[in-house]
Parts: C-alpha cells; structure tokens; sequence
C-alpha cells in the first residue's frame, strides 16, 4: 500500500520516495576552463571534484590535494587566493560564499560550511524542512585551518590566525590569534 507522500519506488535497486523531488547535483567532473577564473600553475590532485565551477575562482599557484570537494552554488563565489594550500579530502561547500586568502594553508579532511537549517518552531518538523540560512566565510591571508577543522557559517579567521586541528570554529576568530578546541576558543596569539 503507498501513501501518496511517501511511496517507496524501486530505481536501480535503491528506494526512493516521491514526497521531494531529488536530483543529482552531477558529478563534479570540471576542466578548469570551466572555472570562472583559474589562475597559472594551480594543481588538482586525481579525485577533486567541483561542483557549480562558473562560481569558482582560483588564483595562482594554488594546490588543491586528493579528493578535495569544492562545491560551489549557482549563487555567490567559491575564491581561493594566490599560492594557497588545500589538503586531501577537504570539503568547501559555498552556498553562502567562501573568500580564502593568499597563502591559506587547509589541513587536510578540513570542512567550510556556509549554510544551516534553522530550527523550526514547531518540534515535530523535521528540522530540514527548516528554512535556510546562508552566510559566508572569509579566512584570512596567512591564516592556517589545521587537519579536521570545521568553519561554520558566518565566520571570519583573521590574517595569520591558526586553527587547530578538529577545532570547530563558531564565532569569528582574531587576526594572528591561536583558537582550538570544540567549539574553537582562542588560546593564545602568534
């Protein structure tokens, strides 16, 4: 017996369900003349994936390790600037937009998020039925974000600040400063 939200259909061997309309998002396969902008000497490891690239600007010199995800939006930008680093396996998502400095360097299995669900009022909605919030992330020239960091929406990492690793960072983060920890407090200054 089928519900008319929920009615489970076979495709391919996998169950899906009608109640929303699902659609791929492709598969992240880019030339980089696809991109809006990228820049001499960058490097894209096997295995980076970019999603949305006319939204996608990479200046030069720029490393972009293996299976790194840039995932950017049919609206706002993903910009990384000149000489910087993005280790394996990191994953930028720039719904809300991400401007990353010149010689940032993104430890490796790093996560940039810039868009939330937010709660809705009611408990018994399911909380991604909540409306969307975006913001965007900025990280500063010089600035380090260590293996395992994640950036939240909405904040901002000062030039040369260093986030450690697996630190996730909620609240912006001053220029130079030292931030660790879950979630990230600033420790000391460089």
């Amino acid at each position: 017996m089928r519900s008319s939200t929920s009615a489970r259909m076979r495709a391919g061997g996998r169950a899906c369900y009608r109640r929303r309309v699902a659609r791929s998002h492709g598969s992240g396969a880019f030339s980089p003349a696809d991109l809006a902008r990228c820049g001499q000497g960058v490097v894209f490891e096997p295995g980076v994936l970019v999603f949305h690239p006319e939204n996608v600007e990479i200046a030069d010199d720029v490393y972009v390790g293996h299976y790194a995800i840039l995932k950017g939006y049919y609206q706002n930008r993903l910009v990384i600037g000149a000489r910087s680093w993005i280790g394996q396996q990191c994953f930028f998502h720039a719904a809300g937009g991400i401007t990353l400095g010149e010689r940032v360097g993104v430890g490796p299995g790093a996560k940039i998020l810039t868009s939330t669900h937010e709660l809705p009022a009611d408990a018994s909605v399911p909380i991604m039925d909540g409306a969307l919030r975006f913001a965007p992330v900025v990280v500063g020239d010089g600035a380090d974000i260590g293996v395992g960091a994640i950036l939240l929406p909405g904040v901002t990492v000062g030039a040369g600040a260093q986030i450690g690793a697996g630190a996730v960072v909620t609240h912006d983060v001053p220029a130079r400063a030292i931030a660790a920890g879950v979630p990230a407090r600033v420790i000391g200054q460089r």
